[in-house]
């Protein structure tokens, strides 16, 4: 009996203790989103262009800015915004917009130029300023008035705008929003997506058979399926819960997340070629982070299955942490700008970029939400 009452008195205890050490570990990922966010914006100090690169920088920035309330983050996408007067390409004759790949002003209706509109978005919800989103409106209603709806026809693209969308309802009550979204997502879901590997493709190029990886197998690119991953979790979290097409966009969502954890590595990350470690081998943290945050998402939300998903999560927040996090606050191991994993590419502790940061952004702010919920 004296056993049982020294058993159960130290059940209390460490009952007590769990969240206290759950408040603590928040403490922690809120100390990390600190050391990481104010390195690179003290060695980034002048604003850059509004191109999808830096812009999906903001995009983690804005969440770090909601979930600590630091002011200098929200000054510093302010400053952004400002420099690139609210827009993203600039051009103004509509005759000439283009939505292939380009990186001037003619490629107004290409996703890479349109992710700034995320920020904008968010930027106006905290401070309502109409002009903060008059260009975002003008591109995007422009668009969906075409009869187009190949806009989306590389991975990348779906967490370039398929937020925007589901933002821009939320402020306008434009239920046109939302279905566009669904029209162009179907098409990039019919041309990427791979029912049996529950996979994307890159885009048209990788599909399989006419690309394979140098062992002959299938070549799923790991950041290009955390932007499409990311971006359903994103379009989720703002979609009105009786939407049509929620329940399509949550199937393959939960199909993707349990294809994603199943290929990741004992170390935590996930390789470049996903189901094809020897190809492009070696850590990678681009799209480790988003599968983070993704899967992290779901946790926190009831989406996923909380004992199947979280130790997954915690394993790249921890690969994150532990070998990505460099001491002086910056992130490595981001594969440089591309669209495929490259064998013999080096990627190492030096290997850094904007897009990269703001992923591991958005991976924390969902760790710390864990730990918080716990």
């Amino acid at each position: 009996m004296k056993a049982l009452r020294q058993l159960l008195a130290a059940a209390v205890v460490c009952a007590a203790a769990a969240p206290a050490l759950a408040a603590g570990e928040a403490d922690k990922v809120i100390e990390t989103i600190h050391k990481v966010n104010r390195h690179w914006q003290q060695t980034h100090t002048e604003p850059g262009t509004a191109f999808w690169h830096n812009a999906a920088y903001h995009t983690g920035n804005m969440e770090a800015w909601k979930l600590t309330g630091e002011k200098d983050y929200y000054d510093y996408s302010v400053k952004w915004a400002e420099h690139n007067q609210w827009a993203g390409a600039r051009g103004t004759d509509r005759s000439k917009w283009k939505y292939s790949y380009g990186e001037t002003d003619d490629y107004v209706l290409f996703g890479d130029w349109q992710v700034c509109f995320q920020t904008y978005a968010d930027l106006y919800t905290a401070q309502p300023d109409p002009k903060k989103i008059a260009r975002a409106r003008e591109v995007m209603e422009y668009e969906m008035s075409t009869d187009k709806y190949d806009y989306w026809w590389w991975a990348d693209g779906l967490y370039m705008v398929m937020p925007v969308m589901t933002k821009m309802y939320k402020i306008t009550g434009d239920k046109l929003y939302l279905e566009k979204l669904y029209e162009y997502w179907t098409y990039a879901d019919k041309l990427m997506y791979d029912a049996d590997a529950r996979l994307y493709y890159r885009d048209a190029k990788y599909i399989y058979p006419k690309h394979k990886t140098a062992s002959g197998k299938k070549d799923f690119w790991a950041r290009g399926n955390g932007w499409v991953l990311a971006a359903l979790a994103k379009v989720l979290q703002d979609l009105p819960a009786d939407d049509p097409h929620r329940q399509a966009y949550l199937d393959r969502y939960k199909l993707m997340a349990e294809a994603v954890a199943a290929c990741r590595q004992p170390g935590g990350y996930w390789t470049r070629s996903m189901l094809d470690p020897d190809f492009a081998p070696g850590c990678e943290t681009s799209g480790t982070a988003f599968f983070t945050y993704a899967l992290m998402w779901g946790v926190n939300n009831g989406v996923l299955d909380r004992a199947t998903y979280a130790p997954v999560a915690l394993e790249g927040w921890r690969y994150l942490t532990e070998t990505a996090l460099q001491a002086d606050g910056s992130v490595g191991y981001v594969q440089p700008i591309g669209e495929r994993a490259i064998p013999g590419q080096v990627v190492d502790r030096q290997s850094t970029a904007d897009f990269g940061v703001g992923a591991f952004l958005l991976a924390a702010c969902e760790t710390a939400k864990y730990y918080k919920n716990e």
